[in-house]
């Protein structure tokens, strides 16, 4: 194979991914800042376009979740990406450039230059500055794409707060209520590579290897005030926890090894309205606060310290599953999925 044709079928394969990019309706940058490398073998476009194949853009949701009961209401779903699925995708999106069986045959033996280029792309298509990796003089990520790894979520979460923060970790060395600044360039940080809501409640992400524990943390925007509900069975209680307002670092006051509360009263015939001049008249009688009070009536600026709560965080983590079991317990059976499937197959006309 001849450096000349070599470079007319790729010129020509510019052209028909290209145009499927505009079928598709997927954008091409035309001024990049991913620092795709413009002297490659595989022109940066389609490199791109490719990287972003890899990352499953444009790919249809039915093929990562076959069934909806494979991903119920506020449920998440950790899965493993095969490397041999995304390339054959790349092959798919490749096969629009040949029309006979020189040009497939040529493309066959570029295959591994194709790989090696979108294998580095696709580590620069989301490029954060708390996720950079390690790079080579250019900006450019040293290395080979390795194991990739994600998550789907399907939970108010993600419609409730569209700037949750996603982190992964190789190693669960930190406290599950650690402070974390939003600027996080921990070593042991795994790289998100793609991070999107498919719909307003669903969230996928993609990460650059095998995370040993993610935290989902809602967004740090803003002071927030608020009250705990904590379950009892059937019912539950609302408290809030209470901390020394001469000293709020510290945390909540403890007792026995939990944080101290104080029960929250409600008005009378109004359910979930509080009763703040009776919550402001236990906050001062409770000890430990240091909150003063006249007439039962707490200092503006002591009540937002004790209201103030920090974002919640949810780990996902060892599971200590005992070793004699697999990890893996399906919750949906196969027997229900294939009545599923026989059902749509007989309204569709299809025989299996």
């Amino acid at each position: 194979m001849g450096t000349i044709s070599a470079t007319a079928h790729m010129t020509a394969l510019k052209g028909a991914v290209t145009t499927m990019a505009g079928v598709a309706a997927t954008k091409i940058p035309t001024e990049p800042e991913d620092k795709v490398d413009p002297n490659g073998v595989v022109p940066p476009d389609v490199v791109r376009f490719l990287a972003r194949l890899r990352l499953l853009e444009g790919v249809p949701f039915n093929y990562l979740v076959p069934d909806a009961t494979m991903l119920p209401l506020e449920s998440i779903r950790f899965f493993y990406v095969d490397r041999n699925w995304l390339d054959a995708l790349v092959d798919g999106a490749l096969s629009v450039g040949t029309v006979n069986s020189a040009d497939r045959e040529q493309l066959s033996q570029l295959h591994p230059v194709v790989r090696a280029e979108v294998d580095r792309a696709e580590r620069m298509v989301r490029m954060k500055d708390a996720d950079v990796p390690a790079v080579d003089a250019q900006g450019r990520p040293i290395g080979v794409a390795g194991p990739m790894t994600g998550f789907l979520l399907r939970s108010k979460l993600v419609s409730g707060w569209p700037a949750m923060h996603v982190r992964a970790y190789s190693t669960d060395t930190r406290e599950d209520d650690q402070t974390i600044p939003d600027m996080d360039t921990s070593t042991d940080r795994v790289r998100i590579l793609r991070m999107e809501r498919l719909a307003p409640a669903v969230l996928l992400v993609l990460f650059d290897g095998v995370p040993a524990v993610v935290h989902l943390e809602e967004p740090r925007s803003g002071i927030q005030f608020g009250i705990r509900l904590e379950e009892h069975g059937s019912t539950a209680t609302a408290v809030m926890p209470i901390r020394d307002v001469r000293a709020p670092n510290n945390g909540f006051l403890m007792a026995n090894g939990t944080a101290r509360a104080v029960p929250i009263p409600f008005r009378k015939r109004s359910p979930g309205v509080i009763n703040m001049t009776e919550l402001s008249r236990r906050l001062v009688v409770e000890g430990g606060t240091n909150v003063t009070g006249s007439n039962a009536v707490v200092d503006s600026a002591e009540f937002a310290m004790e209201l103030l709560r920090f974002p919640f965080r949810q780990v996902f983590g060892d599971t200590d599953v005992d070793d004699d079991r697999d990890e893996f317990v399906a919750t949906i059976s196969t027997t229900i999925l294939f009545d599923q499937y026989v059902t749509v197959a007989k309204a569709l006309g299809v025989t299996l």
